[in-house]
């Protein structure tokens, strides 16, 4: 593939600076109108070393608006980002719309260099492409501009740039003993960035080769590319504007009433899960109490366990209002270290969250390795609030069953512990509850007019969770229903459930 390039491609001095001056006027001009039309776009740069990526990006960013953008540099991965997945330090880097960030390396990295180097075992190649595909094609669905520049050279032109390098004491530190070793096993490291380009060259987010020898060729056909990347996105902006005015609500009357019909009416052919939980189960006060003193003791117990064999835990508590997912979170967290966990309530997302991938408020808050994180309210609002009311379009909320279930595996993958708990009560459980709290002055402040309007769509909401549960419990991030009209129950089952799946990853990781 690459052998295949022309490498010998050069521009001349006075073309040059005529093509410099057109293409920085287009491109800050197309910065603006992005920012305008609200585009978020990333620009990744990869390839071999020595190949001037850093010169290519302080000449790309020459004419743009330095509030617009930012560059991330392609450093050393922190003690801090290597307790968590690999992407994560790219999820929490993703632009806000209408801004850039330009990647000098990137997630690549986990199969290129840290594959070359051994970081990355071979037998996890295949899964850490599935994961890179996957991050791409979540955020390119949402909107997001990928532009991926692979800037190559041949192994003479790299020895002899290294050699350059190190006769000057300025540059020299820029060359290291893993670039020479990769230029000496130059094919091998050839192989590896084939594959890559191979493996990930997609419709939504291609490659784009950069023949780099002529550093004044490289950077015009650099700005050549993402000029015509913008220029192609902003000519596709009404239409994603049409789709999605049709998508809420601005469609044909008849397919209106169609779509309702199905949203709200249970069709007699679609799978059920709530229907069938017995909500009957029951314990009494003594055996509450003397079941949740033993697990309360094994979880403090259990709790120093992961963290000093370094497993993170994901629970998420998802559930209808008032059934009791706080009190069950609070006997959860009682006897664990405060400094070994955190629970982050979930609402309505703020302006800063908005302007971002809906994943992305919760890659900030995963655990690092060690670590617990307790979600009351998830990402699951994509497929239940948002769908329900509207706050996202159909494809958005089809399309989040896989990205999510994605998003799960790839935390499992890290060796992560994914517990997810659905609270279940009936709806006449329910109404007391709202009852006893609109009578109680302590608990008036957890009833709101919000909660009675969402108990009046309840049907639309147990669709919209039959269909999560079963398209979402996985083998490796299942789904517990808990059947919570006994709060009692519904406590213990929780904790038992926790209790089970860190008693067994503790003994598969000790068995390693």
């Amino acid at each position: 593939m690459l052998e295949k390039v022309d490498l010998s491609k050069k521009i001349g001095k006075k073309e040059y600076k005529a093509e410099l001056e057109r293409k920085s006027e287009k491109l800050a001009w197309l910065q603006r109108q992005c920012k305008e039309a609200g585009i978020p776009i990333m620009i990744v740069f990869e390839g071999f070393g020595a190949a001037g990526k850093g010169t290519q990006i302080n000449r790309l960013i020459q004419p743009m608006d330095p509030r617009g953008f930012v560059v991330h540099a392609g450093s050393k991965v922190t003690e801090e980002e290597s307790s968590r997945p690999f992407l994560y330090r790219y999820w929490i880097k993703t632009p806000a719309k209408g801004r850039i960030a330009i990647f000098e390396r990137s997630w690549y990295r986990s199969v290129l260099s840290d594959r070359f180097d051994g970081i990355t075992r071979e037998e996890d190649v295949d899964n850490a492409f599935h994961d890179i595909r996957s991050f791409e094609k979540q955020l390119t669905d949402d909107g997001t501009v990928i532009i991926k520049l692979f800037l190559y050279i041949s192994k003479e032109e790299q020895k002899k740039r290294f050699e350059e390098l190190e006769q000057s004491k300025e540059t020299s530190w820029r060359v290291n003993k893993k670039d020479w070793k990769r230029n000496k096993e130059y094919d091998r490291y050839l192989r590896m960035n084939e594959e890559m380009l191979e493996n990930t060259d997609d419709a939504y987010a291609p490659w784009t080769i950069i023949e780099a020898t002529d550093k004044d060729y490289a950077t015009i056909k650099i700005m050549s590319v993402i000029v015509d990347v913008l220029e192609e996105e902003l000519g596709k902006k009404p239409d994603k504007e049409s789709k999605r005015a049709a998508s809420e609500g601005k469609a044909n009357p008849g397919e209106e009433k169609e779509a309702a019909g199905e949203e709200k009416g249970k069709s007699a052919y679609q799978n059920q899960v709530l229907s069938g939980v017995d909500l009957s189960r029951d314990l009494t006060r003594e055996e509450y109490k003397e079941k949740l003193d033993k697990l309360q003791k094994k979880l403090e117990k259990l709790h120093s366990e992961l963290y000093l064999l370094r497993i993170p835990v994901v629970l998420a508590f998802e559930g209808w209002d008032a059934a009791g997912k706080g009190g069950t979170i609070k006997r959860l967290t009682s006897h664990l270290d405060p400094r070994g966990y955190a629970v982050h309530p979930t609402s309505s997302p703020n302006d800063i969250e908005k302007v971002h991938h809906y994943l992305w408020r919760f890659w900030n808050n995963m655990p690092k390795a060690g670590h617990i994180a307790i979600f009351d309210r998830t990402w699951y609002g994509r497929v239940m609030v948002e769908r329900i009311e509207g706050f996202c379009t159909e494809e958005e909320w089809k399309r989040a069953y896989q990205e999510i279930n994605e998003m799960e595996e790839h935390i499992t993958n890290f060796g992560a512990i994914v517990l997810k708990f659905w609270l279940h009560i009936d709806k006449d459980e329910q109404e007391r509850r709202f009852r006893e709290r609109m009578e109680t002055p302590a608990k008036q402040w957890k009833i709101t007019d919000e909660d009675w309007r969402n108990r009046a769509k309840w049907d639309e909401y147990e669709t919209a969770v039959d269909e999560m549960l079963l398209r979402t419990s996985t083998t490796y991030a299942p789904w517990t229903v808990v059947e919570a009209n006994s709060k009692y129950y519904a406590r213990i089952k929780v904790l038992e459930t926790v209790v089970d799946a860190m008693e067994k990853k503790i003994e598969e990781r000790k068995k390693k």
